[in-house]
């Protein structure tokens, strides 16, 4: 006897991961998209020749997606095909020192000693570190439940309980930064990580160092045509697997009855189902779709993580001196997250990360130009004026690009797209712009994030960045991995 039919609400990669996962556990999936496209954040436009990623633009852990393609039993490269980059990011200082961060961590901690003297085997120390607390504790409590008691019972758990050192939680990023590096310059760089997650590196904790991991020891990769085709490839395996698809579709309400899940209303019309997936932000699930109010404001006892501004530049010329991946550091880092997190404002000397995937696919800008996704750290919407805050941030950007980079940069611009927090909440329904949900501006951050079932409704499920084990393409995957595992498991409990 099949399982039932399964509703997944919101198309993201988390939605369309899970919907594939529990089609091919049996499932009649439908997923219901308010949006004309699938891919949540992960979606991508033309402008005047140009094509860009408008979302995530770090792929790390293909292995992720190459589990889906052979739980679905279909050959990956029929679908999507991926290359690694040899370069992470560059990374440019104030003071005129530039890294190139290789994702071969000897290259890297070698590069590191001759640019900025920080002794390589500090980086290598670190570097191995984290991959040993990441093969120990990342991969149980990040593939994991955390709200399962059947999780802690496991012996894994136990033994990365056992592997867990304190000043993983009770020291922030930084301070743990500062006691492996002798270079600001490098502390300054290993900082960036917790905003991977939108978290500030003075808050967040040590246990954040583990994510160097990814990058320098697993290897940073580019999909071919872009993030956008991790989009496409998802999108045609659910279709493949049976999934169906209703674009345009916002989901009204899920409807519940004496404790259990019966389904969703859509335009109007109850849709039945024995399971409900939410892809949507879970403070939006809670607020408009289960009309719970209570709940809600529980999880907003999080802080929520940054946002960020982003121009989409068209820019008529090419330079040597990017990488893929490039960032433009702020000369007081500390500043810059205290503006952020305390003040609820932008900086006046922002970190400016610049995506070139025309680097790599020439074909995605016209000849002899590149497409520059530039994106600053910026807090969630608490009712800032964006308009006149986007004018600012933009001088600022180009002024610190001329300076930096040595050219004139205003002429060179000959298209422009750009996004704010107030349009991140209207496109992607994130509460505030809020790119992740919560942050991890807190040492238990990671075990108060909200779980990806209901304890009060059966059958209720939520994946995606906003819930367990948070944002960036590779957890959102691993949410659909748990929310798959939990359904299966609730299966064997009922025969």
């Amino acid at each position: 006897m099949l399982p039932g039919k399964a509703v997944i609400i919101g198309s993201g990669i988390g939605g369309m991961a899970t919907a594939i996962r529990l089609s091919v556990q049996g499932y009649q999936v439908t997923v219901y998209e308010k949006n004309n496209c699938p891919g949540g954040k992960l979606t991508a436009f033309e402008k005047d020749g140009y094509s860009f990623d408008a979302g995530p633009s770090l792929f790390t852990q293909p292995q992720n997606l190459e589990a889906l393609f052979e739980l679905a039993g279909e050959p990956m490269e029929d679908y999507f095909s991926y290359q690694p980059v040899d370069i992470a990011c560059t990374y440019f200082f104030e003071n005129g020192k530039k890294v190139n961060a290789y994702t071969d961590a000897a290259a890297f901690a070698a590069e590191m000693e001759q640019q900025i003297n920080e002794p390589a085997q500090h980086v290598s120390s670190y570097l191995k570190r984290a991959a040993n607390s990441y093969e120990k504790i990342g991969s149980v409590f990040l593939d994991h439940s955390l709200q399962k008691r059947r999780t802690w019972l496991h012996t894994r758990t136990l033994r990365a309980l056992g592997a867990l050192k304190l000043p993983y939680l009770f020291r922030s990023l930084h301070q743990y930064n500062r006691r492996q590096f002798s270079r600001t310059e490098t502390v300054q760089l290993f900082n960036r990580c917790a905003t991977y997650n939108g978290s500030n590196p003075y808050q967040a904790p040590g246990m954040l160092s583990m994510i160097p991991h990814l990058e320098h020891n697993q290897g940073t990769f580019y999909p071919k045509g872009g993030m956008i085709s991790i989009t496409d490839a998802l999108f045609r395996l659910a279709k493949k697997t049976g999934v169906e698809f209703h674009f345009d579709s916002p989901v009204q309400r899920i409807i519940t009855h004496e404790g259990k899940v019966q389904g969703v209303v859509v335009g109007d019309k109850n849709i039945l189902a024995d399971v409900v997936v939410s892809n949507a932000d879970v403070y939006f699930t809670y607020l408009h779709l289960l009309r719970n109010n209570q709940e809600a404001k529980k999880v907003l006892k999080q802080e929520r993580s940054s946002s960020a501004i982003i121009f989409y530049w068209g820019v008529k010329n090419t330079f040597p001196q990017l990488q893929l991946h490039n960032i433009f550091f702020s000369k007081d880092y500390k500043d810059e997250f205290d503006q952020i997190f305390k003040k609820k404002q932008l900086t006046a000397d922002p970190t400016i990360y610049i995506n070139v995937t025309s680097k790599i696919e020439s074909s995605l800008a016209p000849a002899g130009c590149e497409n520059w996704f530039v994106m600053v750290n910026a807090p969630a919407h608490e009712g800032q004026d964006w308009e006149q805050l986007k004018i600012d941030i933009r001088s600022r950007i180009i002024e610190k690009l001329n300076r930096m980079l040595d050219i004139d940069l205003e002429p060179l611009i000959q298209t422009e797209q750009v996004l704010d927090p107030v349009m991140i909440e209207a496109e992607t329904a994130s509460y505030k712009g809020s790119l992740y949900g919560s942050s991890s501006n807190s040492a238990m951050a990671a075990f108060l994030r909200h779980a990806n079932f209901s304890n009060q409704i059966k059958g209720l499920y939520f994946c995606g960045g906003s819930v367990h084990p948070g944002g960036g393409i590779p957890l959102c995957l691993k949410s659909a991995m748990i929310v798959a595992d939990l359904v299966q498991h609730e299966n064997k409990k009922k025969h």
